[in-house]
């Protein structure tokens, strides 16, 4: 089974052009890499939290709603990456080496659950509009997600305590299956629950600008978010088990680690921060009024 690993990622080296191990080999791209998704990161931050007090400022009386909770777990995601990249060889060089995974690992947990809420959000639309219960799903959400944390922590745990590299080894295989696995839920929940409350919205006559502009909204989140989780569990699987040659969480993949940061957090960040950047309606100080039809 080893022999065929290595034949494997010999096959799949050949294939790959030259300038790729040269791109990894370079130390200028090495440290220029980090820098600019750090930078990257940290211009998203700017932007969730621009949105976050917009929207703050639009609808203060309403407190935390699910809207300003993503937004702020945006920018806390973005700014936990911003930092670590910022400050990368120096993360590299932590001691125990658990503490590093927990900074590598952390975010791509937040952002799981930053995401996931907006899975909830439509889960909620959808059951209301279908007349079906919704008491259980948040609970089973913040249950969920519990659940998620607390594996992960355990890893994390045995990770530092690990006494044999081989044990180590296998340790760091099942954090990145576990991570795979939960990137691929929430692909599904965005496919089941996004699709869902598509069609529904698709069946309802749309007579305004306002109802096509959501059903594309909830048609192109749901195609980015499902995509992007999609490929964080191919590539974080993929990493499982060829750590030589794909390991996300060293210094020398430097275009590794732009391709996938890139494909899997920036541009659906950025893209789905742009999709959703329309500003809650101001609450109305005569009572209801009707929403002109356009």
């Amino acid at each position: 089974m080893h022999l065929q690993k290595v034949f494997l990622s010999d096959e799949l080296l050949k294939h790959l052009p030259s300038w790729w191990e040269d791109i990894d080999d370079d130390l200028k791209w090495q440290e220029y890499s980090f820098v600019v998704l750090s930078a990257a990161y940290g211009l998203l931050t700017l932007v969730a939290l621009v949105q976050l007090v917009r929207i703050q400022r639009r609808v203060p009386e309403y407190g935390w709603t699910t809207q300003k909770v993503f937004h702020l777990l945006n920018a806390f995601v973005c700014l936990l990456r911003c930092v670590v990249f910022a400050l990368r060889d120096k993360v590299q060089q932590i001691e125990p080496e658990a503490l590093q995974y927990v900074l590598l690992d952390l975010p791509g947990l937040l952002f799981f659950t930053t995401y996931t809420l907006l899975v909830l959000f439509w889960a909620e639309i959808y059951h209301q509009a279908r007349s079906l219960p919704t008491a259980s799903l948040r609970p089973l959400f913040l249950a969920f997600n519990a659940v998620v944390y607390a594996v992960q922590i355990a890893l994390w745990v045995l990770t530092g305590l690990a006494q044999s590299s081989s044990t180590h080894n296998l340790l760091r295989v099942a954090s990145c299956g576990f991570l795979a696995i939960v990137s691929i839920c929430a692909a599904v929940g965005f496919l089941v629950y996004g699709g869902r409350l598509f069609l529904m919205l698709r069946r309802f006559p749309i007579e305004s600008r306002g109802r096509r502009k959501k059903l594309r909204e909830v048609g192109c989140v749901t195609a980015i978010c499902a995509a992007c989780f999609t490929l964080r569990a191919v590539i974080v699987a993929w990493s499982a088990f060829d750590a030589d040659d794909a390991d996300l969480d060293v210094l020398d993949h430097p275009l590794l680690n732009v391709v996938y940061y890139t494909a899997c957090e920036l541009v659906p960040s950025a893209l789905v921060l742009y999709i959703l950047r329309k500003l809650p309606p101001r609450r109305s100080q005569q009572g209801y009024q009707q929403i002109p039809v356009r």
